[in-house]
């Protein structure tokens, strides 16, 4: 009887002595290094968001000092590199708050965004939130002066692409302060100023 072919196994028994002598077969020893390198020769940047517009479709006090409020952002999302794309996941979340009191949510919708793209994101961000006297006061205040501040708040799950090499996801958290000239439902609303802060999985970055 001849011997039985060799074949690759699906499975590796480890040695009883933990012993390190796995190896990768050798058409994916190479793979790591590869995607490697073209991570650098392709000299990756960070996506860059902005505000690009901020609409009030409600924005109601009741009596209780509960607040009803609907709005409407658009975030541009630029991707400013040539042979890297990025698919944002669907767990994402956007929060604007005033205060440090949250006054709506929503979500970012999942997609692929090509390489040197931008793209308008519209989310529709909506909460029911208790907003006692002193922020009531305070928010009329900053009403009557025309000038309200906001915070942004942006977590978003992307995996980075690398021509056809798709990386790990990772989260990225965008953090925007911005003053706004009024709240008024239907009304125009201009904003005054903007500042951004970025994190990668939680690290600050310095833009």
């Amino acid at each position: 009887m001849g011997t039985a072919p060799e074949y690759q196994p699906n499975y590796v028994m480890l040695n009883y002595n933990n012993s390190s002598t796995i190896r990768p077969p050798p058409q994916r020893r190479n793979i790591p290094s590869s995607i490697a390198f073209i991570y650098i020769a392709l000299n990756p940047k960070m996506p860059e968001y902005n505000v690009a517009s901020f609409d009030v479709n409600a924005f109601n006090m009741a009596p209780d000092f509960s607040l009803y409020t609907e709005f409407a952002v658009t975030v541009k999302a630029n991707n400013p590199n040539t042979d890297i794309s990025f698919i944002y996941g669907k767990d994402s979340s956007v929060v604007v708050a005033y205060s440090d009191s949250t006054l709506c949510s929503g979500k970012l919708p999942a997609f692929h965004q090509p390489g040197v793209n931008t793209t308008l994101i519209q989310v529709v961000l909506t909460g029911k939130s208790e907003f006692g006297s002193g922020l009531q006061e305070a928010l009329m205040d900053n009403r009557e002066t025309g000038k309200i501040p906001l915070l942004v708040m942006v977590n978003a799950p992307i995996s980075v692409v690398l021509k056809s090499f798709p990386l790990r996801e990772v989260v990225v958290n965008v953090n925007c302060s911005l003053v706004v000239d009024n709240l008024a439902p239907n009304k125009k609303v201009r904003i005054l100023s903007s500042e951004y802060a970025y994190a990668f999985n939680g690290m600050k970055l310095q833009m």
